[in-house]
């Protein structure tokens, strides 16, 4: 994604977990108060002990829910910046330096990581439907089978100004305050701001619980693979942390190969080529395909290939593009995609992510969905050029929402009096990096981590069925990551037959599970 404002932008995009408008009230208490809240000021936790059986394995824990304080760096060091909240399990019995521990946390930018701590990897997660909406409340909280507490401890860690994070600011005059409340949100809500501030959180966290010899790994999901990828590298050659692994879900490191809006980017072909495999699997799921494949896998190996072929090469002609061969083209799309001929040749090839959604169903008024495109709903306007809700975030988002404000309270005993939100009040978001302007490019980034450790290993996991970050877009980023061709060997992936949000499928959260475990007990250096 180019730079956004943030109302289209990330609300719409990213990335990381089911996008929900905000009601009206739902920031109400973002602006300071009358006095300061001498809560935010000062660290809080509560401890809890807790059970859980991970594929059969009983795993007793201690969990910790509270706050760090981050401080502002250099002349005002003192001064207190931001209130991080985050949900922490330690197993029970084992010692800090033979024990992994994982950061957790998920997109937005801006996002609570209410996703994968409730959906993925905590203790208890909540039941939803595989591909259609998830009935209304009382929803169930079971057992997570697949948390990962059997490779590693885990730290849920949420975003500044959501959750249960806050930007402080603690001037006792309110006009001062204000002004300090502007200033932490220009200098933390930003591609830059915020991996300090996650870096900071981090470090602090190390030194509290007595973490700093254990093997480390960092877990991001959508945006949080953004954030990964320059918070791996503050880490390791600001703060001198290496990292035994970065594991990556749903990645997007440059937002040049994003299939949201890039008709709004003209000359920039890309998004297309790599959207296309995604846009393949989503049409055999619905079986809107001219002649249905026998199996998935096969046919998006012979869709990646036409897709940086024959397809790549009719994009970069551009006008010069012959009609016979244009036609050509829009026959094989219409193969692969199940859009009409005469649709593909008016669209000039170019279908973005929005209008495949409200398109590949058209015929029957429903809206495929976005994060997930196994899922459905109605359209909203059937006559609109693309699609204006996400199916997949309305069919799920409520019954993560109503489980974790119950679970948070009732069973981490955290919260009382407090407001959860789900994504912080950000109006805008700073998508300059390390001062340049232009469609953010972390790549270089992880890059540089991966040269100045070279024993980092990385592990990228994706959907099949994920249109907001597309696996293929996904692993092209990864083949072209400029490291030695030696490093490229640190880099191994894993697709599921899921979305964004790998997890929501349980076979394939069984599959993450597995996976991420294998990754990180071949890496936590342990057996040395």
């Amino acid at each position: 994604m180019r730079k956004l404002s943030l109302a289209a932008a990330l609300a719409a995009l990213l990335l990381g977990s089911p996008l929900a408008l905000a009601k009206d009230d739902a920031h109400k208490d973002d602006k300071p108060a009358d006095k300061p809240d001498a809560a935010l000021v000062q660290p809080q936790s509560s401890e809890t002990d807790g059970t859980v059986s991970v594929e059969g394995k009983r795993i007793d824990y201690k969990a910790v829910a509270g706050t760090l304080v981050l401080r502002e760096h250099g002349d005002k060091a003192d001064e207190p910046t931001v209130s991080m909240f985050y949900a922490a399990y330690f197993k029970k019995g084992a010692a800090a330096e033979k024990r992994p521990i994982t950061f957790v946390y998920n997109g937005g930018p801006g996002s609570a990581t209410v996703w994968l701590h409730m959906g993925a990897f905590g203790p208890q997660r909540v039941v939803t439907s595989d591909d259609r909406h998830t009935p209304a409340a009382p929803y169930g909280l079971v057992n997570n089978d697949y948390s990962l507490l059997d490779a590693s401890d885990l730290v849920f860690v949420d975003a500044p100004g959501a959750g249960f994070s806050r930007l402080i600011a603690a001037d006792e005059d309110k006009s001062k305050r204000d002004e300090q409340m502007e200033k932490r949100k220009k200098a933390i809500y930003g591609v830059d701001g915020d991996a300090h501030a996650f870096a900071q959180f981090i470090t602090q966290f190390l030194s509290r619980y007595g973490r700093w010899n254990s093997p480390k790994y960092l877990f991001g999901e959508s945006y949080g693979t953004t954030r990964s990828a320059v918070l791996a590298n503050i880490l390791e050659n600001e703060d001198s942390v290496d990292l035994n692994g970065v594991i990556l879900l749903s990645q997007i490191l440059s937002f040049d190969t994003s299939i949201d809006g890039p008709e709004d980017n003209p000359g920039v072909d890309l998004p297309y080529a790599l959207a296309l495999p995604t846009f393949a699997a989503t049409a055999f799921y619905h079986h809107r395909l001219p002649q249905q494949p026998a199996a998935l896998e096969p046919f998006l190996d012979e869709v990646q290939q036409f897709a940086l072929g024959e397809y790549a090469s009719a994009l970069m002609q551009g006008a010069g593009l012959d009609d016979a061969r244009k036609r050509a083209v829009a026959e094989k799309l219409h193969g692969y995609t199940g859009l009409p001929v005469a649709y593909l040749l008016k669209a000039d090839l170019r279908v973005s992510g929005g209008m495949f959604e409200h398109e590949l169903q058209g015929d029957g008024d429903l809206t495929t969905g976005r994060l997930d495109s196994r899922f459905s709903g109605p359209s909203l306007d059937p006559l609109s050029k693309g699609s204006e809700y996400d199916p997949q975030s309305s069919a799920i988002s409520s019954a993560y929402v109503a489980a974790f404000n119950d679970y948070v309270r009732r069973r981490l005993k955290f919260g009382e009096g407090r407001q959860y939100r789900l994504f912080a009040d950000i109006k805008e978001w700073d998508f300059k990096h390390r001062g340049h302007d232009g469609a953010v490019n972390v790549m270089p980034d992880l890059a540089t981590a991966m040269k100045t450790n070279p024993d980092l290993k990385v592990f990228l996991n994706g959907g099949y069925y994920d249109l907001a970050t597309p696996y293929f877009a996904a692993d092209y980023e990864m083949r072209h990551l400029p490291v030695p061709a030696a490093l490229q060997k640190n880099i191994s992936h894993a697709w599921y037959p899921s979305g964004h949000m790998v997890y929501a499928h349980e076979d394939s959260l069984k599959k993450l599970h597995d996976n991420v475990a294998r990754f990180i007990g071949e890496t936590d250096n342990l057996a040395r």
